[in-house]
């Protein structure tokens, strides 16, 4: 079973821009490639941030979150909603309801954001450990997602490799900022952190402003080797 949590809203690959993904003044369309690996996982996050276009924000229509689907859906069938599959996943030392085993009761998270455990507990203190979306989903709307259409949005939102447990009022301090606005507290985690954003972007054949791109290049030129992650 795999466990999944959410930051930076808790509801709560990498290689280049696709060549089949067209930009005009009405918007952008996914290509063929849309949410594939492509041919350069694993490629340096420096070297695939080259690749993003670099865009001001879609500004036309605001986002609302209904456009990624109802949230913690069971889409991969297994039988358990997305964020406790994620929980499965991002805890240890994890107990579970006796009568559905998909729920998880408590547990301990090492907090990738801040570099502490938090306890998890579903009756006590259960927003004490949140599922953050790594690319916010208001973000992933105002650099292409509004073009995308309703199941392309829902893949998103429910992607495991777009999501973490997280801290909670780490993840609320998130909320849907970018890289040029926030970066997690614990520096040792910042390349792995914008690495994961810029294999997501670059998946997805999402965008980046100008500001954020500077952000991620002045985080991945300490860690110029670190590779891609979200593929």
């Amino acid at each position: 079973m795999v466990a999944l949590l959410a930051v930076g809203c808790d509801e709560s690959l990498t290689s280049g821009f696709d060549d089949t993904t067209t930009s005009t003044d009405e918007g952008v369309v996914a290509g063929d490639g849309w949410g594939a690996a492509t041919a350069g996982a694993g490629a340096p996050a420096l070297q695939v941030l080259d690749t993003l276009k670099v865009q001001d924000h879609y500004t036309r229509k605001d986002y609302e979150r209904d456009e990624f689907g109802s949230s913690w859906k069971d889409v991969d069938h297994n039988g358990c909603d997305t964020r406790n599959d994620i929980l499965h996943r991002d805890l240890h030392s994890i107990t579970v309801r006796k009568s559905d085993t998909c729920i998880v009761l408590t547990g301990e998270l090492s907090d990738p954001y801040t570099n502490r455990i938090v306890r998890f507990d579903r009756g006590r203190n259960a927003s004490g450990v949140q599922i953050d979306h790594v690319i916010p989903l208001a973000d992933a709307w105002r650099t292409g997602a509004y073009a995308w259409t309703d199941e392309q949005r829902e893949a998103f939102a429910n992607d495991p490799e777009n999501l973490l447990a997280v801290d909670g009022p780490t993840n609320t301090s998130k909320s849907d900022q970018n890289a040029s606005e926030w970066l997690p507290p614990a520096a040792g985690y910042q390349c792995p952190y914008i690495a994961r954003q810029v294999g997501l972007k670059s998946r997805y054949q999402l965008w980046v402003t100008q500001a954020e791109a500077d952000a991620m290049r002045a985080v991945l030129n300490n860690c110029p080797s670190q590779s891609t992650l979200g593929g």
